[in-house]
């Protein structure tokens, strides 16, 4: 199935455009699933047709689908309280009934993240557009597959699994069930879950596509987006210019817009969506918009090269493509097989390839949008090196 992840700052017409991307492909003939986690059904009031928990039908081959997070939360904690119930019981705590249950925070996204990879491994759709939250919700999104993996191999790492065998030696010897089985079995069940979530995001057939209107605000919001997915190993397959104004219309305005969108085009693949001079609402709304077509979307994954410059410096480099980042606010940290990527307000923790594990930090370039990180092989754990 080929996926299209859509998101952009607040007010940029994100779920429009989504809702006309779904539309446009399933006139031209696929199964189309558009999803959505808005609270609010802005989606449906763009289709015209109300969406809910529960995939609905929104025209010839379209369906729409909006999960609900409170149900997905208490369907989430009944079934943690069943398997946790000899850990509740030895603490003495009482269960908390589905209907006093609220979402917490974060709910929506892990919801979001089950419904996307749900879909994605579903048969029934040959195209998935997801609208996704504005940009700085969507960025955190796409990283907590990634992030939550990690913390589960901390906090329950599978070295301490071979101890199994023990468990109910150990059990009997403290008088008490132990509890570490269920919970080493959710956390596998959860690692299983979210790398299914990596893989969807990472998969060929899928593109990011950033929805902004051309401005001064827009244009800040795409520096921010583009730089933070960079450091996520993405890229937009287009930049959708949103709402662009027609030539007729106030000169300073469409001088404004202009020049933004000849910033743009000397980074991304731009395509323009016109103002319709109201709000799109419906099927013949969204056709006139003559959003970018899905048929054969480009993969947003990009690679970060190790070269091989050990006959000519002694050094492997790590190209890191980060456009839009600036000298001063970039930070590595080297921890063990790790390291730590800070770009601007952005964070990221990766693992090092396995040759540059053998290797000592030797320095670092910004040039051109790409940072390169130079490693000196360590002689103790690389031979034919002094």
């Amino acid at each position: 199935m080929r996926t299209i992840l859509i998101t952009g700052p607040g007010g940029s017409g994100r779920t429009t455009v989504a809702a006309a991307t779904a539309l446009a492909a399933a006139r031209a003939g696929d199964r189309v699933l558009v999803l959505s986690a808005d609270r609010a059904d802005t989606l449906g009031a763009v289709l015209g047709t109300p969406t809910g928990p529960e995939p609905v039908t929104a025209g010839e081959r379209l369906t729409a689908w909006r999960p609900d997070a409170a149900a997905g939360f208490r369907d989430d904690l009944t079934a943690f309280q069943e398997r946790a119930t000899t850990a509740l019981d030895l603490l003495g705590a009482s269960r908390l009934d589905p209907e006093e249950v609220t979402p917490l925070p974060g709910a929506e996204e892990l919801t979001l993240l089950r419904a996307l990879r749900d879909a994605a491994l579903s048969e029934r759709h040959d195209l998935l557009v997801v609208d996704l939250p504005a940009t700085p919700h969507a960025l955190a999104l796409l990283a907590l597959p990634e992030e939550l993996r990690r913390y589960l191999r901390r906090l329950l790492p599978s070295e301490r699994q071979a101890a199994r065998a023990l468990r109910p030696v150990l059990g009997r010897l403290a008088g008490v069930p132990m509890p570490a089985e269920w919970l080493y079995e959710t956390g596998a069940r959860w690692d299983v879950e979210l790398a299914a979530v990596e893989a969807v995001v990472a998969d060929p057939r899928t593109a990011v596509r950033l929805v902004a209107e051309p401005g001064p605000a827009g244009a800040d919001a795409v520096r921010a987006a583009g730089l933070a997915l960079a450091l996520r190993g993405l890229r937009p397959d287009v930049l959708i210019a949103n709402r662009v104004a027609p030539e007729e219309w106030p000169a300073g305005l469409v001088v404004q817009q202009r020049k933004v969108l000849e910033e743009w085009q000397e980074t991304y693949d731009v395509r323009t969506v016109p103002h319709l001079g109201r709000d799109p609402r419906g099927a013949d709304d969204l056709a006139a918009l003559a959003v970018p077509d899905a048929v054969n979307p480009v993969s947003s994954t990009v690679e970060w090269p190790v070269t091989d410059h050990l006959a000519d410096d002694g050094v492997l480099v790590w190209s890191l493509p980060l456009p839009g980042a600036r000298r001063d606010d970039l930070d590595l940290v080297r921890r063990g097989d790790e390291l730590v990527v800070t770009a601007g307000p952005f964070r990221r923790i990766v693992p090092l390839p396995s040759a540059l594990r053998r290797c000592s930090v030797d320095g670092a370039a910004l040039r051109d949008g790409v940072l390169r990180i130079r490693f000196a092989p360590d002689p103790r754990l690389w031979p034919g090196t002094r």
